[in-house]
């Protein structure tokens, strides 16, 4: 049986070849070297911030509280992705490659409809609190979450049974696109209920702003390349755009591990006090300085 390698020249990413020794004085050969290093090196830490994550999120976990359990998912989907992309990275078989490559995008569908969720679920909080409150929060959560898990298997499947590249490609790329709006409006929603929100403490109020903002810009600044790339077919001819698409997103298990930071009562409040502390700072040194000169 042959071996398989992954590099950047192909779909999202992979490319089945049994060449496993690099040239290292051919320049492509080079670059590939360095997104393996780099992979490797995101793997190692995103399996370390990605553990503790779920390790601290259980914690918050309550029976009143859904929101926990969607950031659980979302950080087992990342963990599904840290775990899939390793296998994909070693030399392995091409049955074993296969099965780990579609567990590695399904997963990474999974973490994108997991981070709507969430987004969602922090806007029903402020502008339907008692819907939200009253609601059967552990059994709602879980329909949800079994929902999520299964939505992927729309792109999966295709892809699976051959269906057609340019065909499987605007799937995924429909896929990863459609939750776009439910962050803009979830946001912006958000925003214009505050104000009603008289019962929300204001602490809650902006963790809740500030785990939007962040999941809108995980989602923004990650899974927008690949979007592009499998929607639009000419950037599919640009390797370059094609290894930066593909090393961006292996950062999305890393950046959703400070949702947890979030979820924690006083962390943003925390964060604010140390940004002011340090202009205070700076602006005490600032005018002694002026004096002086």
């Amino acid at each position: 049986m042959e071996d398989y390698n992954i590099n950047s020249t192909s779909k999202h990413g992979y490319n089945y070849s049994n060449t496993t020794d690099y040239d290292y004085q051919d320049g492509s050969s080079s670059k590939y070297y360095i997104l393996d290093v780099l992979t490797y090196v995101t793997i190692a830490v995103g399996f370390l911030s990605v553990l503790v994550a779920i390790y601290a999120v259980f914690s918050l976990v309550r029976k009143d509280h859904g929101a926990p359990i969607y950031v659980i998912n979302l950080l087992i989907a990342d963990l599904i992705q840290l775990c899939s992309l390793t296998v994909l990275m070693i030399r392995t078989t091409y049955k074993i490659f296969e099965t780990f490559y579609y567990l590695y995008y399904f997963s990474q569908l999974a973490s994108v409809g997991f981070m709507a969720c969430v987004s969602l679920e922090r806007y029903l909080v402020i502008a339907w609190p008692v819907w939200y409150h009253f609601r059967p929060t552990v059994k709602f959560s879980v329909m949800v979450c079994v929902v999520v898990w299964v939505l992927p298997l729309v792109y999966i499947l295709p892809d699976y049974f051959s269906v057609g590249f340019q065909v499987t490609e605007t799937i995924f790329g429909v896929f990863l696109l459609l939750p776009f709006p439910l962050f803009i409006f979830s946001l912006c929603g958000t925003l214009k209920a505050l104000s009603a929100a008289s019962r929300v403490p204001p602490d809650e109020k902006r963790r809740i702003v500030a785990m939007l903002v962040l999941v809108l810009l995980i989602y923004t600044l990650l899974f927008l390349p690949s979007i592009i790339w499998s929607l639009a077919e000419e950037s599919r001819y640009n390797s370059d755009f094609s290894d930066m698409s593909f090393i961006i997103v292996l950062f999305s298990p890393l950046a959703d591990s400070f949702l947890y930071v979030l979820l924690r009562k006083g962390a943003v409040d925390k964060v604010l006090t140390s940004v002011c502390c340090c202009r205070m700072e700076s602006n005490d040194v600032n005018p002694t300085t002026t004096v002086e000169n």
